[in-house]
């Protein structure tokens, strides 16, 4: 029984595995799709002028980075160290618990002893409680990755989905309530439900958090942190690399033709969330391919398999590019008319999302050699890229210089992965082929963007149409889907 017990704890084999990721994913996808329902509820009640959704913007960009370092990189140790046998379990967990919370605990005092000043350099010198709720809630969500993580080990997934989309379905009813029923335009209340759904979701692992000894193993822990802290590195150029362009632009951009930094990067924001369709993709393909790689590293043909896979990426991506720019006069209706002006972004910014991608497939060749520390190198050096990029071009050109920053810093990190990469773990992508189907795209969004603007809306989405149609015959034709749909049916 306990062996059984172990295995399935352990893995349980390829279905379980399977069923896991599809839980897991779906939990993740669907409530990042929930979450752009309130897009178009804060664009429509956060007036542009008023930059309300700049500050938002702008936060949460901040929690995003502070998330990184709260946790730093004791979610992915728990996993390393409760696995590897040597330590009971419920002393990881618990020693994994006290670290995370404790350094959550100091720096909510730290932050609320000096929170004015803190405030006032951040330019919200009247609104030091978008700052205090911040900090809170950011310390309370990284506390919740380690429980969170728990129930992965435990194999739990049905709760881990049940908790993330109670915390979405919570958070949409609350915004619905006071945006729509009470008709408010606060920013304010935002953050202020944001804090009381995770306050409601910590209290809800009262179960794992409770019937075990608390103990902190000083010595489990010095282990643990020397195994975590180039996961800290990683992680923090990772997060940059998405964030510092919303971090940096209050700070280093001007007011334009009355149009205040935090509502011009409220435009961005906005019009960011539309390209980020890209980004669910990518993570629909990255919860699928993640274990498929490790798993096909020791068959012979390996590699040949990874070159398939990529190229099988990049045309899935190339599609959904096409599909967003042929679509997005019906797209743009997510947010108020306001912030179109922006829209411009949106082909910049999914181009970067899809060399982000490209990125993320091109790492496995330095894990699979145990050689992460390329990973640091690439992200570090991209990172550095987006900043130098922003710092240099923002104050000039705007917000457009933060979406072409995305596309010199992910660029950057991509080819340095697929040069060095072929060095030391060489693969033979189908070059010829990605560079048909990158042409491919490249004539249709010129079609599909310099039509006449005299052409009404329904000739243009008919072309779109027909460009989009045009691009899927050539997949099906030339990777010969129908051939092996047929052999199989």
């Amino acid at each position: 029984m306990a062996s059984k017990q172990k295995n399935k704890l352990s893995g349980g084999g390829l279905g379980a595995l399977m069923k896991d990721t599809v839980i897991y994913g779906m939990s993740s996808i669907v409530g990042r799709f929930l979450n752009y329902l309130l897009v178009p509820l804060y664009t429509a009640k956060l007036a542009v002028e008023n930059g309300g959704y700049g500050i938002v913007t702008e936060v949460y960009s901040y929690v995003a980075l502070l998330l990184v370092l709260l946790t730093f990189g004791m979610e992915t140790a728990f996993f390393r160290f409760v696995n590897k046998g040597e330590d009971q379990p419920e002393r990881v967990y618990s020693t994994t618990l006290i670290a995370v919370g404790g350094v959550g605990l100091l720096f909510i005092i730290a932050i609320m002893l000096g929170l004015q000043p803190i405030s006032v350099a951040m330019g919200y010198a009247q609104h030091p409680e978008y700052i205090a709720m911040m900090v809170v809630c950011v310390a309370l969500d990284a506390f919740q990755c380690i429980p969170f993580a728990y129930l992965r080990y435990k194999r739990r997934p049905l709760k881990f989905a049940a908790l993330k989309l109670l915390f979405i379905t919570l958070n949409i009813t609350l915004n619905l309530i006071y945006f729509l029923a009470l008709d408010g335009s606060d920013v304010f209340y935002i953050f202020a439900i944001n804090l009381l759904c995770t306050s409601c979701i910590t209290f809800l692992f009262w179960k794992e958090l409770t019937g075990f000894k608390w103990t902190f193993d000083k010595a489990l822990f010095r282990r643990m942190w020397k195994y975590s802290w180039p996961i800290l590195v990683l992680g923090i150029a990772g997060i940059l690399n998405q964030t510092a362009d919303k971090i940096l632009y209050p700070h280093i951009s001007e007011t334009v033709d009355g149009v205040s930094p935090h509502a011009q990067l409220g435009i961005y924001g906005a019009c960011v969330k539309i390209a980020m369709i890209m980004a669910m993709i990518t993570q629909a393909f990255r919860y699928a391919y993640e274990p498929f790689v490790f798993g096909k590293q020791k068959d012979k043909d390996n590699r040949e398999t990874y070159a398939k896979a990529m190229k099988y990426f990049i045309i899935f991506t190339l599609l959904a590019f096409l599909a967003v720019i042929a679509y997005l006069d019906i797209l743009k209706h997510i947010i108020a008319p306001g912030y179109w002006p922006g829209l411009r972004v949106v082909p910049i910014v999914m181009v970067a999302e899809i060399m982000m991608g490209i990125y993320f497939n091109l790492s496995f060749w330095y894990k699979l050699i145990d050689k992460t520390i390329w990973g640091a190198w690439f992200s570090g050096i991209g990172c550095a890229v987006l900043i130098a990029v922003n710092i240099i071009f923002v104050p000039q050109y705007g917000y457009i210089a933060c979406a072409w920053a995305g596309v010199a810093g992910y660029g950057t990190a991509m080819l340095l992965s697929y040069f060095v990469g072929q060095r030391y773990y060489p693969i033979n992508y189908p070059l010829r082929s990605i560079a048909v189907y990158l042409g491919m795209t490249i004539l249709f969004y010129v079609v599909m963007t310099q039509q006449p603007e005299s052409w009404s809306m329904g000739i243009k989405l008919a072309i779109n149409t027909v460009c989009l149609l045009l691009f899927v015959a050539h997949i099906l034709y030339h990777e010969n889907f129908l051939d092996r749909f047929r052999k199989t049916h």
